[in-house]
C-alpha cells in the first residue's frame, strides 16, 4: 500500500493533483479542500489510499492521516465505494463527519450527494462506535455546537422519534438552561429522559 506520497506539484484538476515522485507523476483523486492548499510547482507531501480494482489502480489523497482513517472506515459500509467516501469527506470535515456519525444526525449526512436517508441511517449504525473507537474530535473533546443550532438539531431529532414539537421544545429548553458545554448527543439525551418522565 502506497501510504503517502512526497514531491513536486505537476498540475493541479479539478479532482486530482499530479505530483511527481522519483520522476513518475503520480495522479491523486482530492477534495477540493485539500486541492485549494496546494500551489503548482510547490512541494506537498500527502497521506494516501490505494483503491486496487482490476482494471485499475487509483490513489486518494488527503490533507492528514485522520481523513484517510476516515475515508477506510467509510467503504466498510456496504453501498459506500471510494468515490462516495471521498464526496463525504468533501461534503464534510473529519470533526463534523465523525459528530454526525456519532450523534446519529441523519439530516447532515444526508448533505452528501448520494446519501439518502436509509444509507445514512446505516452508516451511523455501523460506524457510530467504530468511530468512537478511533477518537473524537482533534482536541480530544466532544464537539459542541452552537446552542441555536443545537436546539434545533435535537428538536428535529425528538419530533422524529415521535415526540409533539411542543413538549420536545420544552424538554429542551429545559436541559439546555441546565448548564453550558452541551454537545448534541448529551442535550438529546437528558431530554429523552426528561419526556419518560412526562409519560
Amino acid at each position: 500500500m502506497i501510504s503517502s506520497v512526497r514531491g513536486q506539484i505537476l498540475a493541479i484538476g479539478l479532482d486530482h493533483v499530479v505530483i511527481e515522485v522519483g520522476g513518475v507523476g503520480f495522479a491523486v483523486q482530492a477534495t477540493p479542500a485539500t486541492l485549494s492548499t496546494l500551489r503548482r510547482g510547490d512541494e506537498a507531501m500527502l497521506h494516501t489510499a490505494l483503491v486496487v480494482r482490476e482494471d485499475s489502480l487509483t490513489l486518494f489523497g488527503f490533507a492528514d492521516a485522520d481523513a484517510r482513517e476516515l475515508f477506510g472506515l467509510l467503504q466498510t459500509v456496504s453501498g459506500i465505494g471510494p468515490r462516495l467516501a471521498l464526496a463525504t469527506l468533501a461534503v464534510l470535515d473529519p470533526d463534523k463527519l465523525r459528530s454526525a456519525l456519532v450523534e446519529g444526525n441523519i439530516t447532515v449526512l444526508t448533505q452528501v450527494p448520494g446519501i439518502g436517508r436509509k444509507g445514512a441511517e446505516r452508516l451511523t449504525l455501523e460506524l457510530r462506535d467504530k468511530v468512537t473507537a478511533l477518537g473524537g474530535p482533534t482536541d480530544g473533546s466532544p464537539a459542541v455546537t452552537a446552542p441555536g443550532a443545537l436546539r434545533g438539531e435535537v428538536v428535529e431529532a425528538l419530533a422524529g422519534l415521535g415526540f409533539p414539537a411542543k413538549q420536545a421544545e420544552q424538554a429542551v429548553d429545559k436541559v439546555l438552561s441546565e448548564g453550558e458545554g452541551h454537545t448534541t448527543a448529551s442535550v438529546l439525551r437528558s431530554s429523552l429522559a426528561t419526556l419518560g418522565r412526562k409519560r
